[in-house]
């Protein structure tokens, strides 16, 4: 079988298509900075001696990036689509495929996820509408997460509020967590059940995550993926009273106030430099102070999620690094390490400065693994999908609980 795993962000679409289920990667590609001037398509048929496909597209939409994908894809007969949804609800517990009840689901939450799942629904629709007889099936971020206990997903509010909204934590990263810690446990090889595990995905989202005996038990983002750990545009963690302070003090409608928290916060608001890692990292080791401020903020806060899942757990044994930063930023893992000797937590310098792949990065004596793990989310939605479609997930895609947003 041939999927198409489809993974649209907030101004990009990464994608491959896979042979499954021997899960061969036959083609890779990503479209960036769509919904700008500048959106550009690349695209690698690794099959073919062809040179690789890069290419400008004028309006920028995901509809237009998806026609211009599916006429590469042509070649190819693509059986089913999964896709990367951040957000479904507390009621989307299982991998699903997609009808009008899941798709209306996922509309119901874009508030919930405004960055990110106006632009799944966008790809859901786009692929309907240009291979109609194509079955898709979501994939949502949060699902790994539903096994959070009360005490974990519950907020200090009204109850009631829980009950009519379903206000509570929800989290995100959930695909690239699930990968992450079973990889953990192969490389170690050890039983995942085992292990007490401390994930950081680190990328221009990010979501630090408890994970005990192979279910999530805690995860720093919430009922949005605004909450936790410092984000490229979004402020993480901070009192709510501060929301309210900014509503009255400046004036802001609820849109303007999702604006701030949402996309000029994060290390962009901070440095006032730009979303971009890379560039904030640049301009801190030339002196640039509030620079080097927003990489000191989202080293302790990584820092102190860290050791309150160590707390929550009753222990460490695997400290997982991943996403493009995670995994690239030997400088933000010595900082987020720093201070940690008496958890057993001991980076090997070398092994931290040099090396490439999934590897272990702690000093042989250590009492935690400190590990660095490439994600592959694309892998995981061609797994789920093909599950599904074969009748391998349970039946009835929404569990109880399910509340109409």
């Amino acid at each position: 079988m041939q999927v198409l795993a489809l993974n649209c962000g907030g101004s990009s679409i990464k994608y491959k298509v896979f042979s499954m289920p021997e899960e061969k990667v036959l083609v890779l590609g990503s479209v960036e900075g769509i919904g700008s001037q500048e959106t550009t398509l690349r695209h690698q048929d690794l099959t073919s001696e062809a040179p690789d496909c890069q290419k400008q597209l004028p309006r920028g939409d995901y509809g237009e990036a998806l026609e211009e994908i599916l006429k590469l894809l042509q070649p190819y007969q693509i059986e089913a689509v999964g896709h990367r949804v951040v957000h479904g609800g507390a009621g989307l517990r299982r991998p699903a495929r997609i009808d009008a009840a899941v798709l209306a689901t996922l509309k119901a939450c874009c508030q919930l996820a405004p960055l990110h799942n106006p632009a799944n629904v966008a790809g859901i629709e786009a692929v309907a509408r240009l291979l109609p007889q194509v079955p898709q099936v979501a994939v949502c971020d949060n699902t790994f997460h539903l096994t959070l206990p009360p005490r974990a997903y519950l907020y200090g509010l009204p109850y009631e509020y829980y009950e009519r909204y379903g206000l509570r934590r929800y989290g995100f990263h959930g695909i690239t967590f699930t990968y992450m810690v079973n990889r953990a446990a192969q490389l170690l090889g050890q039983d995942l059940k085992e292990l007490k595990i401390v994930s950081l995905m680190l990328g221009s989202g990010t979501t630090a995550n408890a994970c005990c005996g192979g279910q999530s038990i805690d995860v720093s983002t919430g009922f949005t993926p605004t909450e936790g750990l410092l984000q490229s545009t979004r402020c993480g963690d901070v009192d709510p009273g501060v929301l309210v302070y900014l509503l009255r003090q400046e004036g802001l409608d609820p849109d303007a106030l999702e604006e701030v928290i949402n996309k000029k916060s994060g290390w962009l608001g901070i440095s006032g430099v730009s979303n971009d890692y890379r560039a904030v990292e640049e301009a801190a080791l030339l002196g640039h102070e509030r620079a080097r401020l927003a990489l000191e903020v989202l080293a302790y806060r990584a820092k102190k999620y860290v050791g309150a899942y160590a707390a929550a757990m009753g222990g460490i044994d695997v400290l997982i690094f991943s996403g493009g930063i995670g995994e690239k930023s030997s400088s933000l893992r010595r900082e987020i390490c720093r201070g940690l000797e008496f958890l057993g937590i001991k980076l090997d310098a070398e092994r931290n400065e040099n090396g490439n792949g999934d590897r272990v990065i702690s000093r042989p004596e250590a009492g935690v693994r400190v590990l660095v793990v490439h994600t592959d989310e694309e892998v995981m939605i061609a797994r789920e999908t093909v599950k599904v479609l074969a009748g391998k997930e349970p039946s009835g895609a929404f569990g109880q609980g399910w509340i109409s947003l």
